[in-house]
Formats: structure tokens, sequence, C-alpha cells
């Protein structure tokens, strides 16, 4: 199937590793040049060589802190308009509503919920006066099943789909779609982080966290994430805006 992705330009943030990094290798197999933006400079150096040695695209990194508005609108200056901006930066933390503590909760949301709402302020704008383009908000399944073990991340997750819903809406009218991902569980260094936290409340102890991987179905690749995502941003999925997109294997279905 031809996407048509070909010369188009992508900012991804939280590109560095993940299901970022492997939007970045989607994209770039398509002809898509990239800019990925990440905070952790050595992964975002990896990274960036293996994007380079491996396709025949313009790649340049950004190292950044993604919570703070000042490098949000810095990153999107430096940049430049681009044709797809993918929000997958941020990992909210697991917990019960005593766990987590404000200072806790509002880093976390600092970086996933107000870097999204901050990067699709400046970025849409553009976007719209040029009359094109397509932001990909890459989310979360608990959105979908809030459980008060992941309080702030299911919080979190739903303003997001919110956002989502509200944006692409209405910014159709320009030429402009805005999208959502929600993944279930993929393996990533997130999983592992996640799993433990759980292991260690439920087993008390978060080495045995493998033991809390599911294998009906087992989870998901990051590069399935990706192909998804990189579906979203092509013009094949042209008459998709507002909606969110649940990746979990059909576990949200039973």
């Amino acid at each position: 199937m031809e996407l048509n992705l070909e010369g188009k330009r992508a900012l991804i943030t939280g590109g560095s590793k993940g299901i970022g990094l492997a939007c970045a290798h989607g994209l770039a197999a398509e002809g898509t040049n990239l800019a990925i933006a990440a905070r952790m400079v050595e992964p975002l150096k990896e990274a960036t060589r293996a994007l380079r040695d491996g396709y025949d695209v313009e790649v340049t990194s950004h190292s950044c802190d993604l919570a703070r508005s000042e490098h949000q609108a810095a990153l999107v200056d430096v940049v430049g308009d681009v044709d797809i901006l993918i929000n997958n930066a941020g990992a909210i933390p697991g917990g019960t509503l005593d766990a987590i503590d404000e200072k806790a909760w509002r880093s976390a949301w600092d970086l996933k919920v107000f870097g999204y709402i901050n990067l699709c302020r400046l970025v849409l704008p553009q976007m719209i006066e040029r009359g094109s383009g397509v932001i990909v908000n890459v989310i979360g399944a608990a959105a979908d099943h809030p459980q008060a073990g992941y309080v702030a991340g299911a919080a979190g997750n739903s303003a997001l789909v919110g956002l989502t819903k509200a944006l692409g809406a209405t910014s159709t009218k320009h030429g402009v779609r805005v999208v959502g991902v929600n993944p279930g569980l993929t393996l990533t260094n997130r999983m592992e982080t996640l799993l433990r936290e759980s292991a260690q409340r439920s087993l008390g102890n978060a080495e045995r966290w493998e033991e809390l991987v599911p294998t009906d179905p087992a989870p998901a690749t990051a590069a399935q994430m990706a192909d998804v995502v990189v579906f979203l941003a092509s013009e094949r999925a042209g008459h998709i805006s507002g909606t969110t997109i649940t990746v979990d294997g059909g576990v949200g279905a039973r």
C-alpha cells in the first residue's frame, strides 16, 4: 500500500526509544524526513545514528526537557514547519491516589499532558495556516479502562483522549487531522517499569515482574504500534480525525 509519505517531515517526541523510536523507523522506511526529540542525550545520539545509517532521509535530533514550556517553544522554533507531529514523550507513574503525591502527579502531567497540549497549541496553527498536517497523539489504553492503581495515568490519558477529540472534530475544516492511539501493554522499557511497580505492590518483590507479563494475548511490539501510527499519519487515513484507536490485542473487549 502506497502511503505517500515520501518527502514529508515529521517531529517525534520521545523519539529515542520505545514506540517513538519505532515510529521513527517506520516513517523513515516510507521516506519521511525526521526530527526526533528526547531528554537523554546518549540514547538520542544512538537513535539518530541508527536512523541515518538505515535510511536515505534527513534526521535531526534535539535534546530538550519537554516538560518545560520554554523548551517546547524552542523545539518548534528550531524544527520549523512539519507535516506530521507525533506526541509520544512522557511516562506517568503507577500508583493509587494516596501513593502519588501532588509533586509527582504534576511532574508527570507537565511532560505528558501539558507537553502534548502545548505542542498542539504551537504546531496546530502552523498546520491550519498551511492547510495540511496530521497530529498523532500516542496516549494509552488506561483511558479506556481506568484503574485505581494507575489513577494519575488513567486521568491524564483520559484528558488527552478528550483533547484529541476536541481538536480533531473541527481541524478537518482546515485540512488538518488530529488522531490518537491508545497502546495496550507493549514490549518497551516502560512496560518493565510499570510491571515492576505492580509486582512490588502485589507480590512484594519488583524482581518478579516477569510473572505478571500476560500471555493471552502477549504484549504488542513497539513496531506493531508504530505501524498503526504511520498509517494514521498517511493519506490512506485521510478521513480519520477526532478519534482514538485502541491497540490492545482485544483485551479491552473482554
